[in-house]
């Protein structure tokens, strides 16, 4: 459990300065210069182009801690690759599950939902997650396309036979 020293909190958490490393701190300052989220490894190379230099596996240790801190969220592809962002940020996804394309969405459908009033459990929401998965227009396409050449195929086939037995 982290506990409150009565410094400067860091989000909405009960996370303050002193409870996270000079590390963790740098991936924040990365993850919150960018609009968008980012892989371990995009972090990774900003950082060494920033000077702040770490290495691969301490990128993606320390991005777990600060999730288990409740200051970032990841975001798990369909492709295994994850993303981060820092949890204040409201942003949903369309995500095909064939190429692995995402889209962002407009608004938030869940910002309307309101939270039980009581708690029975005093759990402290941090952020939620929306994500829907389908297939994008590219993969539709390309399975209309194949379906039409497949049934081309089949009728050229069927035509070559018939003519065979006369």
């Amino acid at each position: 459990m982290i506990k409150n020293t009565g410094q400067k909190k860091i989000s909405e958490t009960m996370v303050t300065k002193s409870d996270i490393t000079k590390r963790q701190e740098q991936l924040l300052e990365e993850l919150n210069k960018c609009e968008d989220e980012l892989t371990g490894q995009e972090l990774h190379r900003q950082l060494i182009e920033s000077g702040k230099a770490m290495g691969l596996t301490t990128v993606y240790r320390n991005l777990q801690v600060l999730i288990k801190h409740g200051l970032i969220r990841s975001r798990h592809l369909p492709t295994g690759e994850v993303l981060y962002t820092p949890v204040d940020r409201d942003i949903h996804h369309l995500t095909c599950v064939q190429c692995g394309e995402t889209s962002k969405m407009e608004g938030c459908p869940v910002k309307d939902i309101h939270t039980p009033k009581t708690n029975p459990k005093k759990f402290q929401l941090l952020f939620h997650t929306l994500e829907y998965f389908g297939l994008c227009q590219t993969v539709i396409k390309l399975r209309i396309k194949r379906t039409f050449s497949i049934t081309e195929t089949i009728f050229v086939y069927r035509a070559m036979f018939i003519a065979s037995i006369y």
